[in-house]
This record gives C-alpha cells, structure tokens and sequence, in this order.
C-alpha cells in the first residue's frame, strides 16, 4: 500500500513539474569556473574558491531554489569533510546562501571544511502554468532538494574538492527537522521515485552526521507532547473552555505513544509515561550543573534546588559517577577522570527541580502556543497553523495531518498527507529496513526554548541511542528558539569524529 501511495504521489510532482522545467542534459561541474571570495571571521579573513549555482536535479523547476553553492577553504583536500547548510526556516523556501562569520559556514571554512548551502523550495514555493499558480514546494518537497543536493555531492564527488563520505547537516527549527530527516532517511527506497522525477543523481544520499537545532519535527505526535507537558501551567489554565478542552484531551494521548515507543535510558531503564517527567527533569538537571559548572548564576525562584553538600547527588560532580565528559572542557573532563573535583563554592551543587515552577517560568518568558500548538486548523475556532500550511495541496489550501484535528473537522487524515508526514518524520524511519542512518548525532533545544515541547527533541536523541548511535545532546542552558551556537563546542566535537 505504501508503495502504491508512494508512486502516485510521485505522478502528481512529476505533472506539477512540467509546469516549469528547466531541462540540463546532465549534472555537471567544472572545477576551472570557481570564483574567488572571503569571509571576515573575528579572527581574521578566510580566502574561499566559490562554485555557485550548481544544479542539483536535471527536471529544474525553480531555478530559485534548486541549485546548491559550495565553497572551498585554501588548503580543502579529497578529504575534508563537507558542512552542509540548510537554512530552512518554518518549512518556508530556502535560498542558496554564502558564507557567513554570524552562523557555522564561517566556522567551518575556518577549520578547513568543504561548506555547501543547498537551496530548497518550501511551504509558499509556486510555479506558473498559464495564469495558475501551482503551489509546488508543499511536503515533502524540501527534503526531496535536499537529498538530491547530496546525491550531487558523491555524484561529483571525484572532481570537486572535500569528502563526500563525511557529509555533515546542520539546520535549525524546521531546518533543524531537514538536518534531522537528511541524517535519519538515508538511502530509504520511499523518496526514490520521486528523485528519479526530479533528475537527481543515481547516487546514495545518507550522510555522516547531524547537527539538529531545536528540531521541529514528529510532527504527527508534536501537538499531545505539548499539552502533556504545559498543560499544567498557569498559562494554559487561563485558556477558553474550548482551547482547556483540547489541553485535556491531547494530554491523554501522549501516554499511549510513549508507552509504544519503547525506548530505554542510558542504564537499560525502560521510558514509560510514569518515568518520563523525571527523564526530562534529569535532562534539565544535568544541563543547569554543566551551566553552573561555567560560572552561570542559577536563581532559586525558578524550580532548581541548590547544596553545597559534596554527598548529594548531583548529576555533574559527586555522589552518581562520571558525567558525559564530551560534554565538557577537555580541562575540566580530564580532572574528573583522575578523580579531581574542581573546588565548590557554597550552593553550587544542583540537587533537584520544581517541574511545575520551572514550566511556568518558560511559559512566561515566551508565550505559549495555541492549542493546538501544530495542527490547529479548525480546532476550537483556531486559524490553519504553518503546519497546516506544509502538508496543503497545489493549490495552496491548507490540510490536517494528525487524526485528533482532522476528527474535530468530521474528516480523516487523508492517504496523501499521510504518507507526506511519514516523509518528514524521522522518527518513524529510524531502524526502518534499508535506511541508513548517520553514525554521529549533535542535538541541542534550548532549555527556555517552548516553540515545541521538550520530548520532540529527547525522543529523538534517545531514539538514536537505543540504535546504538553515537549522539551529544543537551537542553542547552537558557537558551531560546535559536541555533548555530556555542560554535567552539560544536566545532570540537566535530574534530573528534572526522579525525
């Protein structure tokens, strides 16, 4: 069935693609027609050989989107790893960009990687047939341009210069998802009729690691992990008797599916809707001592309990073994394998957490979303969401894509958005036969970061563990919907991995 689902939905893109082709005869680079250019980093300029405009499918339909820039830093081999950017954001289109000393590129063409900024067409993306718009960059057309950019990369992977077997993604919020999707779909069998429409290369398209800021993804499941964990604040509680009904019922849903997931803590211990408030509540722990650990001042209204007893618990010094040393200065994780504790000032030691305080004081430094927060089209009087807006049709009308919204509407998720949400769901294709899922995973969501509730992010990194991938994640502390930070961080372990 799903095959079946699969090739038609492949017919309608290959009919909206004869819209407004672009036709090539082949994918092609030239390595004689690199530009010249720079990047000033605070450190100093960085020189760069610029290959732009570089055709990812041979069936170009927009000439805006679908082409891939790369850029290669003086002294980039055959064998420096290749940074691939997305610059994705709330599932919109993405432009081809260059370098920039304000995101990663910078960084990376510093260190000696290989950086390429592919574009992708997106939620609002159209092309004209006669005088109709015909709205072609709905799901799952993003991840599509961007495998097909990949594709590309080992298909000229001879003649231009960096590794095409150590690919990295990186993405933020919806490019996070896209940085998540590339890393946790590769080479699955459900996206290749729909590449071999588009002209991409006869290439694999996995790749070796993924950065996922804040990723805005599980979309189908994103909506009950909100209400389950905000539906308890105050915030919510002063929602219309419409708006704490569908709190209500959400919130019931999110026990089943984590239940059904099965997924396992580091020490073997098996996630169950009874343990899973204290996972997120370890989580938030560990992330507030690391913060600590750097000089940060905690203040005791927002939930953290504080001692200075070196007995206690406390997730990161003392009393519960090793912490995750990668997640430290390398000074710092090598006095604690020799058994040195740094010395504690009074109060230093982050014992335990207020929940309820705690997600009071992120619902009140960013407003909540509506409920509910995703698919929010025609529930309790609610405006379709940009959500709603990515898995629309053609013709630019928005859809329901969770069976919840759709039954508040008298309808049923339709087979086509069904399988649309299937393609851009990683979490649904993890351990899935004949995919290939990157080895190395970077994953961060801000600790104050309420665009989408905490378990989104955390399933996924534990996920990703149960199958034994190598994955650093963090709720990074205070940090807000944002990305591409702590760059040094990053850029460290990146070093570990490529090596």
């Amino acid at each position: 069935m799903q095959k079946l689902i699969v090739s038609a939905l492949a017919a309608v893109m290959a009919l909206s693609a004869s819209a407004a082709k672009k036709s090539a005869a082949k994918l092609q680079f030239d390595a004689s027609k690199g530009v010249a250019g720079s990047v000033e980093m605070p450190s100093g300029r960085v020189n760069y050989t610029a290959y732009t405009r570089l055709y990812f499918v041979t069936n170009v339909e927009d000439t805006t989107y679908q082409y891939v820039n790369v850029f290669v830093p003086e002294g980039a081999t055959q064998q420096s790893p290749i940074f691939l950017k997305t610059n994705v954001g709330g599932y919109m289109p993405s432009a081809p960009g260059y370098p920039s000393a304000g995101d990663a590129t910078g960084m990376a063409l510093q260190r000696g990687y290989v950086v390429a900024i592919p574009g992708s067409r997106g939620r609002s993306s159209y092309v004209t047939k006669g005088k109709k718009k015909i709205y072609n960059g709905k799901a799952p057309a993003a991840i599509l341009d961007l495998k097909a950019a990949i594709r590309y990369l080992r298909y000229v992977d001879k003649e231009m210069p960096g590794d095409a077997e150590k690919i990295i993604t990186d993405g933020t919020s919806a490019g996070g998802a896209m940085s998540a999707l590339m890393g946790a779909t590769g080479n699955n069998p459900a996206y290749d009729s729909y590449l071999k429409a588009m002209g991409a290369a006869d290439e694999r398209d996995d790749v070796f690691a993924s950065v996922c800021y804040c990723p805005i993804t599980d979309l189908s499941h994103a909506d009950m992990a909100y209400e389950w964990l905000y539906g308890q604040t105050d915030s919510r509680k002063a929602n219309d008797e419409a708006h704490r009904q569908v709190t209500k019922e959400l919130t019931a849903l999110f026990p089943d599916y984590i239940n059904s997931l099965g997924l396992k803590k580091k020490d073997g211990t098996l996630l169950t809707a009874d343990n899973y408030l204290s996972y997120i509540k370890e989580e938030l722990i560990r992330s507030a001592q690391i913060a600590k650990d750097a000089g940060a001042t905690i203040p005791d209204s927002i939930g953290f309990t504080i001692s200075s007893d070196k007995g206690t618990f406390a997730p990161i010094n003392g009393g519960a073994g090793l912490p995750d040393l990668s997640q430290l200065p390398a000074d710092m994780a090598k006095n604690l394998k020799e058994g040195k504790l740094p010395p504690k000032q009074v109060g230093e030691y982050v014992t335990g957490l207020d929940m309820d305080k705690y997600l009071n004081y992120v619902a009140n430094k960013t407003p909540l979303k509506s409920a509910p927060a995703f698919d929010a089209l025609g529930v309790a009087g609610n405006e379709a969401s940009g959500e709603n807006d990515e898995f629309g049709d053609v013709n630019n009308t928005p859809a329901n894509f969770t069976d919840y919204s759709a039954s508040k509407n008298g309808k049923t998720v339709s087979a086509k958005v069904k399988e649309e949400e299937y393609l851009l769901n990683p979490m649904e294709q993890i351990g899935q036969q004949g995919v290939t899922v990157a080895p190395h995973w970077y994953i961060r969501h801000g600790s104050i970061d309420r665009d989408t509730a905490f378990p989104v992010a955390l399933n996924l990194a534990t996920k990703l563990e149960n199958e034994g991938k190598d994955v650093n994640f963090l709720l990074a502390w205070n940090r807000p919907h944002s990305g591409d930070y702590a760059l040094n961080e990053l850029f460290e372990w990146l070093a570990k991995i490529t090596k």
